[in-house]
């Protein structure tokens, strides 16, 4: 092998440029930032806003602990801790499902609600200043292009 196909080798698996690496990186750090923004103030962690943000976003229908792991994208057992301690805090509830007896919706209480609240303006404001400096159709073509990797990744998961 060449010295310069070597290097381009070396090049082509650099960590640093792996979209998926990119992508987990950029995305740790815009939830890091929002979350010890609320976590200061309401001792949540970022599955435990995940799971409040899901519900408070689908009003006060419910969903179950198995559709919070299907549209969170986190790991069932996350999942579970964090509705655990949600409810132990008083946070979340659980409903009978009428659709299905064997399994319960969640959904906010009336404190999960009032911090959902609180904290999706902070989330807001944190996500303009993260868009500062950026021009209204970067923004769009931004969350444009999220999209369209999200759905792309998604169909290439169903062919396997």
């Amino acid at each position: 092998m060449s010295d310069t196909l070597t290097k381009q080798a070396r090049d082509d698996w650099r960590l640093a440029g792996f979209l998926p690496y990119k992508l987990s990186i950029a995305s740790n750090a815009v939830s890091d930032l929002i979350a010890e923004r609320y976590r200061k103030r309401f001792g949540l962690k970022v599955t435990e806003w995940r799971i409040m943000a899901v519900l408070g976003d689908g009003g006060t229908s419910g969903s179950t602990q198995q559709a919070l792991t299907r549209i969170t994208l986190m790991d069932k057992v996350a999942v579970n801790r964090a509705c655990k301690v949600l409810e132990e805090r008083g946070l979340i509830r659980r409903v009978p499902n009428e659709r299905d007896g064997r399994s319960h919706l969640l959904e906010l209480t009336e404190e999960g609600r009032a911090i959902h609240a609180e904290v999706m303006p902070l989330a807001l404001a944190t996500e303009r200043e993260l868009f500062d400096g950026f021009e209204p159709a970067e923004r769009d073509q931004f969350r444009a292009l999220l999209d369209r990797m999200y759905a792309r990744a998604a169909d290439l998961a169903k062919r396997g």
